[in-house]
C-alpha cells in the first residue's frame, strides 16, 4: 500500500533502525519503546492484521515466529521476551500492517 507507513519502512522510504532483512520480512527498532529492548519484526507483504490472514499466509507466518527468538537472542534477550501482536483498532492496533512487538530487559530508558 502506498500510504502504509510500515510499507514505506521496508520500502526504505522511511528510515529504520534494522535489527534484520530479507526479502520477506523487516525487524527494526520501534520508536516509542516500551522496554530497554523493543522491536518490531513485520512481513514486507502487505497484511492488515491478524484478522487479514490466510492459510497462504502460513510459511510467513511460521518464518515470522521462528524468526522471534533468533532475534531476541541476538539483542540480548536470551532470559526471556514478550511478543505482542494488536489486532485491530479494538485490539489497540495503531498501524493496520501486520507487526510483532518483541520487548523486555526492563523499562525503557526515559
Amino acid at each position: 500500500m502506498d500510504d502504509c507507513l510500515f510499507c514505506k519502512i521496508s520500502r526504505g522510504e522511511i528510515p529504520s533502525r534494522k535489527v534484520y532483512e530479507d526479502d520477506e520480512v523487516l525487524a527494526f527498532h520501534d520508536i516509542r519503546p516500551a522496554a530497554r529492548v523493543h522491536f518490531l519484526i513485520i512481513p514486507k507483504l502487505h497484511i492488515e492484521s491478524m484478522l487479514s490472514v490466510e492459510p497462504a499466509h502460513a510459511a510467513l507466518m511460521g518464518k515470522l515466529m521462528t524468526l522471534v527468538p533468533q532475534l531476541a537472542r541476538e539483542q540480548g534477550l536470551g532470559e526471556g521476551f514478550k511478543v505482542n501482536i494488536n489486532t485491530g483498532r479494538a485490539g489497540g492496533q495503531e498501524v493496520f500492517h501486520l507487526h510483532l512487538h518483541v520487548f523486555g530487559g526492563g523499562p525503557a530508558a526515559a
